[in-house]
């Protein structure tokens, strides 16, 4: 069997993603976890291709109209489109001038005259007058040529051919609608556009769709005229043709009326489907990126939410997020309470233990980040700007309330940053990724697909980190492979109930998990301090098996053969592997055992804003600022230099080199030099360039 049909047989059993790329690797070769996913996608769309001829073939059939060659058709083309030319002449269609000219008898005139080898076919036309709309030869005709421009319409040959124009010659011109109103001239870089659709970036494509959606742009996508004009009439004419004029006409009405609009719709799906992946990709590589934040971990957390005229909303938190105190304090205008407010940090600082300082980098964040950083504290304190988007949107939200019913949404929301430090993946499992900031166009999208992968992104993070089964939250839970949402609240109802759960083998007693959820998500949990120390691990317990025989031929026991770097050294794998447990997961267990329950995040860096800026009117041209990724679009990357305003590095200025991917050169949350290229107050615009 192929590592293809391994990993297909496994999808068809419902085994996720991350648990075929991890524990199945002798099935799939080693696949990971992108491959995995592109195999499923095409697999998908093999099955709906193989769903769409099948209804094709019997709603022919029903007609009376299938044939051995319409079939064996049907059965080669291995492209959706292919299958709806087929099908095209066979469709249902509504009241058309074709249909009139064949209701008036004028059929067999038009196959005449589409054979283009009847001299006398004018003479011929004066047999089909007797209908009475018809007053003559030349109506005659006209009404053949109408359902010739049909037939010419529905040929694959001529459908095809005019898609590959589209595609490699087709241009966007976009124009401002005369009396459209663009609030802040958003749109005015493409009042007067034009380029050629496959040159165009996916971003540009998603914001001329919207502007033409929101009513202020026209636009239209086709190649000349001339240019589908003459294809179809060289791809329907004959040589020495004794219907040249006839067929010249027939291919411009075909063209003009029934196949520019079509296949306009048709390649205006495919760039929009182009631009939306393009878009929905770069938004789940920033979110992966920022949901593997590393966490500064079970620390005492103050957190502030800054504010000017409302003051900072304060909280304590304890090692595990718990609330322990809230209050707010007035530093900033128009109060100014600053020497009290520095007296409540110390003193709650030193009366709750503080470890480490959280700090909003929304409105006043600048100014909260330099009066923590002036208080004194009689030990040196960790003081972090966290960001803060998307804050809001959870504490205003349901999970909120629940927690914490008898605070308002602005305790909730410095709750949600100091827990953003402690255990970023943990806390914004709890936000919808689209209120987190780091997308691009997320809203032009097709927001199905969005949300597919999105959550595939969270549940492959969530998945490679491990979640600690006795102190995660159900929203966390919920993302392990197998669980789910009910099976996280059961999980939750069970623990709540019994208390803690003591081994992973203890999963099985909660109501509805079985084995098969057992099989895709033991190996994901962790269990700190269960009965047995592989529950600690990421070593699923169907290969517990083989860790006791690996320390039984060292003579030593299995706790003792965890973190032994020494011994594991020493294993040869080739004599662990069984019928059912090969190589590869065999060398996988020797490397969790060295290192094991590794935190694959990268470590929490400390970092300071310039203190020259802190307003979008103190930067100057010229100045070089550090600063931190915020987001990461196909144009470039937007850098916060603390000024509550992030400026954006074009993709051209990233590096002295070329760059097709601005992730290829940078990640979000990276700490990078930049140097202001210029700054316009009145467009809130901002431009960097890297410092190489």
């Amino acid at each position: 069997m192929s590592s293809v049909e391994g990993c297909i047989n496994l999808l068809n059993q419902d085994a996720s993603i991350p648990f075929i790329a991890r524990y199945r690797k002798e099935v799939t070769s080693g696949l990971d976890e992108i491959e995995i996913s592109a195999i499923r996608d095409e697999y998908h769309k093999y099955l709906e291709l193989e769903k769409r001829k099948k209804f094709v073939v019997e709603t022919i059939a029903s007609q009376g109209l299938l044939t051995d060659k319409i079939r064996k058709s049907i059965s080669a083309v291995s492209d959706i489109s292919d299958v709806e030319d087929i099908y095209l002449p066979f469709k249902p269609k509504r009241k058309t001038k074709a249909s009139i000219a064949k209701e008036r008898g004028l059929e067999p005139l038009a196959k005449m005259i589409i054979v283009q080898d009847i001299p006398d076919f004018h003479f011929k036309a004066e047999r089909f007058t007797k209908h009475p709309d018809i007053e003559n030869a030349d109506d005659a005709i006209s009404g053949a040529l109408d359902i010739i421009a049909e037939w010419i319409s529905e040929r694959p040959f001529v459908r095809k051919g005019l898609r590959n124009i589209w595609k490699t010659r087709s241009i966007i011109t976009a124009k401002k609608k005369a009396k459209a109103i663009d609030e802040n001239n958003k749109y005015s870089a493409y009042y007067k556009w034009e380029e050629k659709s496959y040159k165009a970036p996916s971003h540009r494509i998603l914001a001329l769709f919207r502007g033409e959606k929101e009513g202020v742009l026209n636009l239209k996508i086709a190649p000349e005229d001339s240019t589908g004009i003459e294809f179809v009439t060289n791809a329907i004419l004959k040589n020495n043709s004794v219907c040249e004029n006839e067929i010249h006409q027939a291919s411009k009405d075909s063209y003009k009326r029934l196949l520019s609009s079509s296949l306009e719709t048709e390649y205006r799906k495919v760039l929009k489907d182009k631009a939306d992946n393009k878009a929905i990709n770069i938004f789940a590589e920033n979110l992966k990126q920022l949901l593997m934040t590393h966490p500064l971990g079970q620390r005492v957390t103050l957190a502030l939410d800054p504010g000017f005229k409302s003051g900072c909303k304060l909280v304590i938190l304890d090692a595990q997020g718990k609330l322990l105190h809230n209050e707010t304090i007035y530093p900033h205008p128009p109060q100014n309470e600053k020497s009290l407010s520095k007296k409540k940090l110390s003193n709650l600082v030193n009366t709750y233990k503080v470890e480490a300082i959280a700090i909003g980098n929304g409105t006043a964040g600048r100014e909260t980040e330099e009066l923590v950083k002036s208080t004194y504290f009689d030990r040196d304190i960790m003081a972090l700007m966290v960001n803060e988007n998307g804050a809001s949107v959870y504490s205003a939200s349901k999970i909120a309330r629940e927690e914490f019913p008898e605070y308002d949404i602005t305790v909730r929301g410095a709750v949600s940053i100091g827990r953003r430090l402690q255990d970023p993946l943990a806390e914004l499992v709890k936000i919808d990724p689209k209120a987190i900031g780091v997308g691009q166009y997320q809203h032009d999208v097709d927001q199905k697909k969005l949300q597919e992968k999105l959550t595939e992104v969270v549940s492959s993070v969530v998945n490679k980190v491990g979640v600690e089964l006795n102190t995660s939250s159900a929203e966390l839970l919920q993302y392990v492979a197998g669980v789910g949402p009910q099976l996280a609240k059961k999980i939750i109802d069970y623990r709540n109930e019994k208390g803690v759960i003591k081994s992973r083998n203890e999963l099985l007693k909660i109501s509805g998990f079985g084995k098969k959820a057992f099989e895709q998500a033991a190996g994901f949990i962790r269990i700190k301090d269960s009965e047995n120390p592989l529950d600690n691990t990421a070593v699923h317990p169907e290969s517990y098996s083989v860790v006791e025989a690996m320390a039984k031929s060292k003579n030593i026991n299995v706790e003792q053969l965890i973190n032994n770097s020494e011994v594991l050294k020493s294993i040869n794998p080739e004599n662990f592997t069984t019928a059912n447990i090969g190589l590869f997961t065999v060398k996988d267990i020797i490397d969790e055992l060295q290192k094991p329950n590794r935190d694959p995040r990268k470590m929490v860096e400390i970092f300071e804003f310039d203190k020259r800026v802190k307003k979008p009117g103190d930067l100057k041209e010229g100045m070089i600022l550090p600063g931190i990724i915020t987001n990461i679009t196909a144009f470039g990357a937007f850098v916060d230099v603390g000024v509550h305003q992030d400026g954006l590095v074009h993709i051209s200025k990233l590096t002295k080199a070329f760059v097709s991917d601005p992730h290829d050169v940078v990640k979000l949350n990276q700490k990078v030099s930049v140097k202001v290229v210029s700054v316009d107050l009145e467009k809130k615009r901002i431009q960097f360039s890297m410092v190489f």
